[in-house]
């Protein structure tokens, strides 16, 4: 059974858009996290890979490519007890937009 992220060979109005735009600053934020903790061990591509692809069908169609990896390193850092839901909620309560 085809995954949802799994876009080989769909319709031609399925198709993603490729075009290139300027990384709004939440999305450089995610993107340095990302770095961060693969850089420190606390993730991994399949680690990420795993929970991006877990995403049920009707989330994942919403969701952008930032938005996606913002839940998948939300899932593993409270997997790996790094920091809380409640926790996170409070820092990014406290983080300018």
């Amino acid at each position: 059974m085809r995954g949802v992220h799994d876009r080989g060979g769909l319709p031609d109005d399925t198709q993603i858009n490729m075009d290139e735009h300027e990384m709004m600053d939440w999305e450089l934020r995610v993107d340095a996290m990302h770095a961060v903790l693969g850089n420190k061990g606390l993730r991994s591509t399949d680690q990420m890979r795993r929970v991006i692809e877990s995403i049920p069908k009707d989330q994942y169609e919403q969701m952008t490519y930032y938005e996606r990896w913002t839940h998948a390193l939300e899932v593993l850092v409270t997997e790996n007890e790094l920091l809380s839901v409640p926790e996170i909620d409070e820092k990014m309560s406290d983080t300018p937009s």
